[in-house]
């Protein structure tokens, strides 16, 4: 899904008020993490997932892994913070 300048900053807004739902550390992304992305996806259309100190991956990297595994889109990567968006069939979140 592609989305315009102005859905991304309406998500970004969103997202800057949640936690991190996904933590990656020193096992980089394994079958395990995508599991967890994808149940994550399940109960939410927008998800946070920050990386630890001890990742030996970029955000860039992660958030492109990430984001192929499980068919979402990337909103924003700053820091060691990843946003991902995946919408329901029936969104729950209105983009503009």
């Amino acid at each position: 899904m592609i989305l315009t300048g102005k859905q991304k900053r309406y998500l970004r807004a969103l997202g800057s008020k949640e936690k991190a739902i996904i933590t990656i550390g020193k096992d980089n992304i394994s079958d395990n993490l995508i599991e967890s992305v994808l149940h994550a996806f399940n109960t939410h259309e927008l998800i946070k997932v920050s990386l630890l100190k001890s990742c030996e991956i970029t955000v860039h990297e992660a958030a492109i892994e990430l984001s192929a595994a499980s068919s979402s889109t990337i909103v924003q990567e700053i820091g060691h913070t990843i946003l991902l968006y995946k919408p329901f069939k029936e969104r729950v979140i209105r983009l503009p």
